[in-house]
């Protein structure tokens, strides 16, 4: 759509003499670069990007936005699903160009600026053989990742993400910084473990280390045909899986890649996923009874953590359109059905068919947190990717299918950073209906106008 917000010339001229960064709008050489996000599904046009590069810039952007009654999105690193990212006719506050990152082995802790991603915050760390819990995928954004939860492969080990964040710097609705700890505005920091977004732009954040002298991956690839006694002996593998074992079951069409060959390019595997901070040998040994099924590719090898956060990087401007449901268990008829709801993947598409291992530390974490999903010792994620516009109904109703498959095994509870925009129901399953009131009372005292609210948005309290 067209932009219909005529933001004064003279706005404009102060904000760009304000920002040390860049500020487009529409027919700017750039424009349409700054605009797209990870989600090709998603083209919105905003009136104004501001690419920040300092906090101040940040705190200038909000208040720009706030005098032109322009509605504010933030962007981290673009991965949200639902594309709360940009917005139409808005501002956009663009933080890619914050992305610095200070890993500090004397006090095992790391700093990230507010625009960083996990490839900025995984190689910084990764020289001292230290690491933090991540997401899957190299190019999502630390921010929104934490104060989402922040689910990754090493949470099993060291818990969620939002587990290890010591500290936060934020800037308000009203363009204040303000510090938050454990010990400085204790409710605000609560509210940022899991209640994302919704409380002000989070322009650096501070999180624990841990060594992490070694990791190792077992990914074996078997026939569909075999998928059902090969999942169920993942999952029995799982249950008694030492904390340091992470991973998952993937079902997808085979990429083109050189340990694939040629004759299963593009052919549905059935994929087991052991991640493991320590040896290969371990590894190796924990998957002995799934290769014992004879899987027809192995990839089991030594990996650095930075290396195995690419692993699985999907293309940008792909189209997208994920879900997930969080299950208390994972008996036989939760296989069967899984496994036929796999038969019906769309294709050709790059779609995932993913479950995933819980338990171990995540499920040890804080309970105070708004994070009801992490009891829940599996989670089915149904992740559609596609090219084809005219692909987009059958893609979407099949990542439906598979929530309703899983249903009957739900505990309810989701985590919201891997779903797109499902209703105000799924917003609350998504931290507990009591802490959604509490969380309603910290969103009234730093954003009571719901500023920022293009995320999944907590109404404030009152």
């Amino acid at each position: 759509m067209a932009p219909q917000h005529t933001v004064p010339d003279s706005a404009l001229t102060g904000l760009r003499e304000d920002l040390a960064g860049e500020v487009y709008v529409p027919g700017d050489p750039g424009y349409d670069t700054a605009r797209t996000i990870h989600n090709g599904m998603i083209d919105r046009r905003p009136a104004v990007i501001a690419q920040c590069q300092t906090a101040e810039d940040v705190s200038n952007a909000v208040l720009f936005g706030r005098e032109t009654e322009l509605p504010i999105a933030v962007r981290g690193g673009g991965h949200s699903v639902a594309g709360t990212s940009v917005v139409d006719d808005g501002l956009v506050i663009d933080l890619r160009r914050m992305h610095a990152v200070v890993a500090d082995p004397e006090h095992m802790t790391v700093r990230v600026e507010g625009g960083a991603t996990m490839s900025h915050m995984d190689h910084a760390s990764q020289p001292f053989h230290l690491a933090t819990t991540g997401g899957r995928v190299s190019t999502t954004g630390v921010g929104g990742f934490t104060l989402g939860g922040g689910s990754g492969w090493l949470e099993r080990k060291f818990g969620l993400a939002c587990d290890n964040l010591l500290a936060a710097e934020l800037i308000t609705a009203e363009g204040k910084h303000v510090h938050t700890d454990a010990g400085e505005n204790p409710e605000l920091f609560w509210a940022l473990h899991g209640g994302g977004g919704n409380f002000g732009v989070a322009t650096s954040l501070t999180l624990r280390l841990y060594e992490l002298p070694e990791m190792s991956i077992a990914m074996l690839f078997f026939m569909p045909e075999s998928a059902p006694e090969v999942i169920r002996t993942f999952r029995d593998l799982a249950a008694s899986a030492p904390d340091e074992a992470g991973g998952g079951v993937i079902y997808f069409p085979a990429p083109p890649e050189p340990f694939v060959p040629e004759h299963l390019v593009g052919e549905l595997l059935c994929a087991t996923l052991f991640t493991y901070a320590g040896p290969v040998a371990e590894v190796r040994e924990l998957c002995a009874p799934l290769f014992a099924l004879k899987p027809v590719i192995e990839v089991v090898t030594d990996i650095g953590y930075a290396d195995l956060q690419c692993m699985i990087d999907d293309p940008p401007g792909l189209r997208n359109y994920w879900s997930a449901e969080y299950l208390r268990e994972f008996p036989d008829a939760a296989v069967d059905l899984f496994c036929e709801r796999a038969q019906k993947i769309p294709m050709p598409t790059a779609t995932q068919h993913v479950l995933f291992m819980m338990g171990g530390a995540l499920a040890a974490g804080p309970a105070d947190y708004p994070i009801p999903w992490r009891s829940a010792p599996w989670a089915v994620h149904p992740f559609a990717t596609w090219e084809d516009p005219a692909d987009d109904e059958r893609t979407r109703q099949w990542v439906r299918d598979v929530r309703a498959d899983a249903e009957p095994w739900s505990t309810g509870a989701v985590y919201l950073n891997f779903i797109g925009s499902e209703g105000e129901e799924r917003v609350v399953a998504g931290f507990g209906t009591e802490n959604y009131r509490r969380l309603a009372a910290v969103k009234a005292t730093y954003d009571p106008d719901n500023v920022f609210r293009f995320n999944h948005n907590i109404t404030p309290a009152g």
